[in-house]
């Protein structure tokens, strides 16, 4: 079994038998009850998880009035993606962030939800390496924002209305940080110009544990397939922008690895056209 931790509010993963691999399922799905004010927004927060994670794996419910004493279907288990130690890896398809880190002498798989850029701002795509730290950050409003909100000055010191937050990674490319956030619930959404927003709680923590230099790999890949316990899962996220049959790519991918021929058809259509971000046995 696999030891499912929280560290503050940020799931730390610890995988016994050395390094994870790429498709191995790790977590297990929760559940909580919603109780009065709560909104899947307040809920995705309390659990460390993204706005839009939540509200993929919960569709009958009303995401900002979710009926009082309803059970909500927590996404907490997740396939572990192909990550190369010490490499932060960036999915913009699932707004998740993974980083496999050594604490303790234990290889530990430690994810942050996130919000990304918005379609016309994308986050880039691509392989880049974290080129500066920086405490209480200054945010210096990058042109293409300033022409959009004029009203905006040219700098923003640190503070509460800084939308920086706390701690900032610069990557190299433009503009582009990894960054925490004064306006939380865009954590779970296309949101940004481009940055990477992380909770206000989690992003100290990936702070302390990512060195400038560190390589950081932004991907798309809204399928993920893996195995446990003989049994087949596919991982299969909502996101219109990556432009691909989500139904075809997981079968492609379950080819490439050699498990489409132990695969229920039906249950994989299912699970490509349900999209809930969960994952799902598809094994015959």
């Amino acid at each position: 079994m696999h030891l499912l931790l929280l560290l503050a509010l940020g799931w730390s993963l610890e995988l016994g038998g050395g390094p994870p691999r790429g498709g191995q399922l790790v977590g297990t799905v929760g559940t909580a009850i919603v109780v009065e004010g709560d909104s899947l927004i307040e809920m995705a927060r309390r659990y460390d998880l993204g706005f839009g994670e939540v509200a993929a794996a919960n569709p009958g419910l009303d995401p900002f009035v979710p009926t009082v004493g309803a059970r909500v279907m927590l996404p907490t288990a997740f396939i572990v993606p192909e990550v190369e130690p010490g490499t932060l890896l960036v999915n913009l398809s699932e707004m998740r962030l993974y980083l496999l880190v050594e604490q303790g002498g234990q290889p530990r798989l430690v994810t942050f939800p996130i919000g990304i850029g918005v379609t016309e701002a994308a986050t880039p795509l691509g392989s880049f390496r974290v080129t500066a730290k920086e405490t209480d950050p200054t945010w210096y409003v990058p042109r293409s924002v300033r022409q959009a909100e004029p009203d905006l000055p040219e700098s923003v010191p640190p503070g509460p209305d800084n939308p920086l937050g706390t701690h900032a990674l610069r990557l190299d490319v433009g503009s582009i940080l990894i960054h925490g956030t004064n306006r939380p619930w865009g954590v779970g959404r296309r949101v940004s110009h481009g940055c990477i927003r992380l909770y206000p709680e989690d992003i100290p923590i990936l702070y302390d544990l990512v060195p400038v230099g560190a390589p950081v790999r932004v991907v798309r890949e809204p399928v993920k397939v893996g195995v446990a316990e003989g049994r087949i899962y596919v991982e299969i996220h909502r996101d219109d922008e990556a432009g691909v049959d989500l139904h075809r790519e997981a079968r492609r991918r379950l080819q490439r690895r050699g498990l489409l021929d132990r695969v229920d058809a039906a249950r994989l259509e299912a699970a490509a056209r349900e999209r809930t971000g969960i994952p799902v046995d598809v094994g015959r």
